[in-house]
């Protein structure tokens, strides 16, 4: 049988102040760095669940919906919303907050596939994450869609990498 762990089990949060390096030409947050954040937020999260090692497999989106400033606190939270075989799904919500004001608001969101693996590189079995919440479900329900655009996707990026392979 399966290991079954609660989905909040997984959370896992990071906050980091944004300064002047980290930012571009515009005065925020360089995209790149961002996305650095994301993956090691949710290789915590893959890895907390599995309780093995993790290697992400793909991230399967990362939408930017607002920038976040120099001067800004960046709050990643991640959780595992979903379960194949050795693969999981992880879900980031990004939020900035400006410490002089308060406000805050959702900056980007992304999901990314890790794959969990045994001493020797091969993928081992994961459990079942389970739903409690509300968002939990959602999360949860909504994953076989993105699983199967996931698979789509990755079929596609096979046929083209065969296609690089002849030229």
């Amino acid at each position: 049988m399966r290991k079954r762990t609660r989905m909040q089990d997984t959370i896992t949060v990071k906050s980091a102040q944004v300064f002047p390096p980290d930012t571009n030409y515009y005065g925020t947050l360089f995209g790149g760095k961002l996305m650095a954040h994301i993956d090691d937020v949710a290789s915590i999260s893959a890895t907390r669940f599995a309780r093995n090692p993790t290697v992400t497999a793909s991230t399967d989106s990362v939408d930017f919906i607002r920038p976040i400033k120099v001067g800004d606190t960046v709050t990643l939270m991640a959780m595992v919303t979903y379960t194949g075989r050795s693969s999981m799904e992880v879900f980031v919500r990004v939020t900035s907050e400006n410490l002089i004001t308060g406000d805050k608001e959702v900056a980007a969101l992304s999901f990314l596939t890790f794959v969990a693996i045994d001493q020797n590189g091969k993928p081992v079995e994961v459990g079942e994450v389970i739903p409690e919440t509300e968002e939990e479900k959602w999360l949860f329900e909504t994953a076989p869609a993105r699983a199967a655009h996931r698979k789509s996707r990755k079929d596609h990026s096979k046929e083209l990498a065969a296609f690089f392979k002849k030229v």
